[in-house]
Order: C-alpha cells, then sequence, then structure tokens
C-alpha cells in the first residue's frame, strides 16, 4: 500500500515502551515477503499489525504468515502437476506442530531426520505413507520405529546403514523400502556448510560407486531398493546445477533398470531458494518444472521433492526491540534483545537478512551494527548497514526467518527460546509458548551431596 505524503502523527505504545513515530517519508526497500505488508506507515503480518503482537506476546518473538506458506505449497504444487509426484515438506527447516499441520492438511508429505522429527510429523498428522526418512546416522532404534510406523521411504546414506536397516526388518519380519542417496558431484554453488552433494561430503554414495552399491543392497533379504534420491545442497539458485544432477541420475537409473532393477522413485531432494535480498536472481517453481519435467516423465518415475526454506523461509519474521543505543567513534550499534540464541544463520553463514523497523521512523537514515546481548563477537545480525534511525524501544522485524530459525535456537547465556505465533488472517495463536528459567532447568539434578557446605573437604 503506498505511504501518504504526510507527516505520521507519534503514536506511543506506553504497556510495552515501544515507539511509533514519523517526520517525513523514509525511502523503504520493497518487502520480499508477499504475507507482510506496510499500511498506513505499519507492518502487518496478514491482517494483524506487527506491533500489537510484540505487545501481546513480547519480544523476541517469531511470526509465520499461513497465507505465505500456502501461497508457496500451492504454488509448487500446481508446478509439478504434469508427472505423478510428491512434496515432502523438509521437518528441519521449520518444525513447528502448527506449521507441519498446517502443510499437511494442504496435501504435503515431511522429509525427516531423525526420529524426533518423525514423532512430530506423526504427532502434527501426516500420513505415514508420506513421510520419507533421510539422514546419515540414523539409530536402530529409529529405524525400527519408523518400520512400525510404516514410512514410504528410507534414503540410504551407506552402505553400512542399509546394512543396518536391513538387519532391523529383518528382526521385524517386514522389508524395508530404501532409496540410495547418490553424490552427483555437482557444485550448487552455494555455502560450503550447506553444500551436500558433491565428492568428500559424509552424504550419500558417490556416482561411481552408485551401482556397486545398489547389487550389494539387493542381496540383503531385508530392503526393497525402490529409488534414487539426491539432495545437492541449500540454497540451489542455478537450474543449471539441478539439470546437471538430473542428467547423471537418470543415467544411473538406465543402468540399473538393464540390470534388473525395478527402480519407480526418483527423488531429486530438496534446495529451491528464496529471495533474502531484493536483487537476488532465483528461479521460479515453473521454470523448475520447464527445465527438469520432460525427461522426468519419459522416466515413469514418481518425483519426490523435499522443499523446506521454500515453504515456510520468507513465510517468518523475528521481532526483536532495541534495548540500547550505543555509540562510539568507530561504530554505532543497536543491541536488541534478540541473539544469535535466535536466529544463528548470520552468525553461523555470514546470512543477510532484511530488516526494517516495525513503524514507519521519520529521522533519517544511519550506519549501525545490529547485535544481540550474548557475549560471542560473532553475536550479530547486521553489520555496517544502512536503517532508519533508531532508538531504545523501537520494535525490528529480522524478515526470511521462517526456516532454520526457531529450529537452531539454543540456550546459551541461559536464554529462555522465544515464542512463536501463526497469523491466519485476522487470528492470531501462540502456537508455542515462551520458555521460563523454570523450564531451563527442567530434567536436571544437583546430587544431594553437594549440598553439604564444604568445610571437611577445605579442612583437609
Amino acid at each position: 500500500m503506498p505511504l501518504p505524503s504526510v507527516w505520521y502523527q507519534r503514536i506511543v505504545f506506553e504497556s510495552v515502551g515501544r515507539i511509533c513515530f514519523g517526520e517525513g517519508i523514509p525511502v523503504r526497500p520493497v518487502l520480499p515477503i508477499e504475507g507482510f505488508s506496510f499500511r498506513g506507515g505499519e507492518l502487518f503480518c496478514e491482517s494483524v499489525p506487527l506491533s500489537r503482537l510484540a505487545e501481546v506476546y513480547g519480544t523476541p518473538l517469531y511470526v509465520y504468515s499461513h497465507a505465505e506458506i500456502r501461497r508457496r505449497f500451492q504454488e509448487l504444487q500446481a508446478a509439478l502437476s504434469a508427472v505423478d509426484h510428491l512434496i515432502c515438506y523438509a521437518v528441519k527447516a521449520n518444525g513447528n506442530l502448527a506449521v507441519l499441520r498446517a502443510l499437511f492438511r494442504m496435501g504435503a508429505g515431511a522429509d525427516i531426520v531423525s526420529g524426533g522429527e518423525l514423532f512430530r510429523a506423526v504427532r502434527a498428522g501426516v500420513a505415514p505413507d508420506r513421510i520419507v526418512f533421510a539422514g546419515v546416522g540414523k539409530r536402530p532404534d529409529e529405524i525400527e520405529l519408523a518400520l512400525k510406523t510404516g514410512v514410504r521411504l528410507f534414503n540410504v546414506e551407506s552402505l553400512p546403514e542399509a546394512e543396518a536397516i536391513g538387519r532391523v526388518a529383518e528382526r521385524l519380519g517386514v522389508r524395508a523400502p530404501v532409496a540410495l542417496r547418490v553424490n552427483p558431484d555437482v557444485d550448487p554453488e552455494t555455502h560450503a556448510y550447506t553444500t551436500t552433494g558433491k565428492r568428500g561430503t559424509k552424504f550419500g554414495v558417490d556416482l561411481d560407486q552408485a551401482l556397486a552399491a545398489y547389487h550389494k543392497m539387493r542381496e540383503l533379504s531385508g530392503l526393497e531398493v525402490r529409488g534414487i534420491h539426491a539432495h545437492i545442497g541449500s540454497p540451489v539458485r542455478s537450474l543449471e546445477a539441478y539439470s546437471l544432477a538430473l542428467d547423471r541420475l537418470l543415467g544411473l537409473l538406465d543402468r540399473l533398470r538393464r540390470d534388473g532393477f525395478t527402480i519407480d522413485t526418483l527423488n531429486l531432494g530438496g534446495g529451491f531458494p528464496i529471495r533474502y535480498r531484493e536483487d537476488e536472481a532465483i528461479f521460479t517453481p515453473e521454470e523448475y518444472a520447464k527445465r527438469l519435467l520432460p525427461r522426468i516423465r519419459e522416466s515413469g518415475c514418481t518425483l519426490i521433492v523435499e522443499p523446506g526454506r521454500y515453504l515456510v523461509g520468507n513465510a517468518g519474521v523475528l521481532l526483536t526491540e532495541v534495548i540500547y543505543r550505543k555509540e562510539t567513534p568507530e561504530k554505532t550499534f543497536l543491541i536488541v534483545d534478540a541473539a544469535m540464541t535466535e536466529l544463528i544463520r548470520p552468525a553461523l553463514y555470514g546470512s543477510f537478512h532484511h530488516i526494517y523497523p516495525v513503524c514507519e521512523l521519520g529521522s533519517g537514515e544511519e550506519r549501525v551494527d545490529v547485535v544481540g546481548p550474548v557475549c560471542e563477537t560473532g553475536d550479530f545480525f547486521a553489520k555496517d548497514r544502512m536503517l532508519p534511525r533508531s532508538q531504545a524501544g523501537t520494535l525490528l522485524a529480522i524478515f526470511s526467518a521462517g526456516a532454520y530459525g526457531f529450529v537452531m535456537a539454543s540456550n546459551y547465556n541461559a536464554r529462555p527460546r522465544p515464542a512463536e505465533v501463526l497469523v491466519m488472517d485476522d487470528r492470531h495463536y501462540l502456537v508455542r509458548e515462551r520458555e521460563s528459567y523454570e523450564d531451563l532447568i527442567r530434567g536436571e539434578r544437583i546430587p544431594e551431596e553437594l549440598w553439604d557446605d564444604g568445610r571437611e573437604e577445605t579442612e583437609r
């Protein structure tokens, strides 16, 4: 909504000490999220002002747009409609039960990597035959739970893992459906920590060893070899990388079928990109489909994809309040009440997240570092960033925080993890309570003898 060319009146939310004010019209970048918009100088999630959510639930606070999640899922579903397919949402991106339930109601399956994620997915109501189980370190108890649950497919990462799955399946008197994760040795040109499809990573089996691995898996009576899996990294901004990976997998598929394997599933993993910056060039689901689906259709395989970030990344923001404004001869710091404990991506990956005040500020722009209170120099959200001039009490929104945000949160510095809220049009729901100090020590025990005053030990 265009901003009116008038000065804003000063609005003070005294109950929480947050201030929305203005003396002019600042330059505001185009928001990268459709579920969020400015109305009359204030940022809304769908039809709810974010300042209201901060007032009700406090900060730091994660806020998710149901409409944005739905739009993204429907967009991808429509793009893939020309082939038999299943969208298995990567639970690791955002495992909140309400987010999972929303996606499962839309028709998504689940891509899981642990027994805990399996528990979450089932609790949120996913059909077991829409679950694929990935991950390089599946324990026997997790394998047994997955087999008893009836998951659709195991993505096997190594021959020792295939043997472990086979042993558990034999003990249970069943055959485990499996796909081998293959490294096609394609560079997705993303961060080194999230590059997963090249030689030398801990993931999967190298392409030149894959055929032999398939033959060995076929010898295991507890396995039913069904598919080929690959996941080259995240986010992947190049369609060429996906196309090259598909070429190599289809070559393997032809060889396997000549050798008598019945392969009916081709899983191309996830890694679909989102726009963190306004000027980022990313491909659309339609472009992905146009480039890849004709060859997948010819293979006769069911396509599985495992998007996470794409579905929820731009559907979430992290709200945080400026606690102090600290000016030094070298820098100006905005010290906020969120930290790397809430959102570690900038500290871990050097990731960019768009940041903007929830209420338009008309006091000009300045260059600042946005930092948290954790005792680490790496605890930052932005460095040398041009932002509207802010003060203590200003409420900031950190965008593109719906994926790999809360799920990577920690209690470092004994910080309680934040609350999460889901917005559906004009309604908002607390979908995770903020942790309390009591929650921080839940499950811990102090041995009785340590309550002794210690004088005997000192005297010795």
